[in-house]
């Protein structure tokens, strides 16, 4: 009976943590190799991390048409990899939303969204929802910073773009670029994971 109870409350610590955490309860954690992907772009081609040849690393964000977290964040989706692709770490977009549930996210609506907004970086869809898993990822959006390294591609940083979703101007701590920065300079990330904030992805 002592053995029974002392089991209960094992099993309750660790479902308390893992909901009170609210960072990342699965999949990659900072220092994990991330694998490889092989997804359609908007533009038909498929797109894998191996592609880009000359890429000190990727800033990857699973994302979506839908989500007003994610359509208040495209602009600075768009600034990011206008800053760092030339530097060596391109934005990889995902959407990894249910396109049944979210049909307004599906690979068409993604290619009008991609054209009107002008995208400069690949926007993917996980269509299987095979990849968002192994990453982790909960939100849209959700950042994935990796470092390609001898040993694989190993997760620098994961969580929110910034610490304001609402106002640009009121932005006072820039995550990614914080991360992504120290990497350029071959400094330790100070904050190496944050909380997501965005829209539930829909499985």
């Amino acid at each position: 009976m002592k053995t029974l109870k002392t089991l209960s409350a094992v099993i309750m610590l660790l479902i308390m943590s893992a909901f009170s955490s609210g960072i990342n309860s699965g999949g990659y954690k900072v220092g994990d190799i991330a694998t490889d992907f092989n997804l359609k772009n908007v533009d038909g081609k498929m797109v894998s991390l191996k592609d880009f040849k000359h890429a000190k690393g990727y800033i990857v964000i699973f994302t979506c048409n839908t989500c007003p977290y994610a359509v208040s964040y495209e602009d600075r989706i768009i600034a990011l990899d206008k800053k760092y692709a030339s530097k060596g770490y391109p934005v990889i977009a995902i959407m990894p939303n249910n396109t049944d549930i979210k049909p307004a996210d599906n690979l068409d609506a993604m290619k009008v969204r991609a054209k009107e907004k002008g995208f400069t970086f690949p926007y993917v869809i996980d269509a299987d929802q095979s990849i968002y898993p192994q990453y982790g990822a909960t939100k849209t959006p959700h950042v994935f910073v990796l470092q390609k390294t001898n040993k694989g591609n190993v997760v620098k940083y994961i969580g929110a773009i910034d610490d304001n979703y609402q106002d640009p101007a009121a932005v006072k701590t820039k995550y990614v670029e914080n991360a992504v920065d120290a990497l350029l300079s071959g400094e330790e990330i100070k904050e190496t994971e944050t909380k997501a904030i965005g829209c539930t992805i829909k499985a």
